[in-house]
């Protein structure tokens, strides 16, 4: 399970458009830095910045071979931040569960006269 800073670089890494743009690009498998920058309307040094903080939250991962940089996601690198979400979801589900399920019973209502 990640610490409080490792959620803090994730959801913070998630908070740009842009790099969940990347994010989305790479769940369908590893890419070069060009093929990610292409349809991102910024230039290649703002491109490689907005992987830097993908790569510093432990969401992608890069390897150099020759001229060309590869990047790919981290396996498993967001299950400790879904686990969190789904944590917090869970319990405000629970209430809004009982909260409708005592609206749709039949309970009297009372009539002022």
């Amino acid at each position: 399970m990640l610490n409080q800073s490792g959620l803090d670089k994730v959801f913070h890494a998630l908070s740009d458009a842009s790099r969940r743009a990347v994010v989305e690009r790479l769940v369908r498998g590893p890419a070069s830095v060009g093929t990610l920058a292409e349809p991102l309307a910024m230039s290649l040094p703002a491109v490689l910045q907005h992987l830097a903080v993908l790569q510093d939250a432990g969401i992608v991962t890069s390897q150099k071979i020759g001229r060309v940089r590869t990047c790919s996601l981290v396996p498993g690198a967001l299950t400790d931040p879904t686990a969190w979400l789904a944590a917090q979801r869970l319990p405000a589900e629970r209430r809004l569960d009982r909260l409708g399920a005592h609206l749709a019973s039949d309970h009297p209502t009372q009539e002022q006269s």
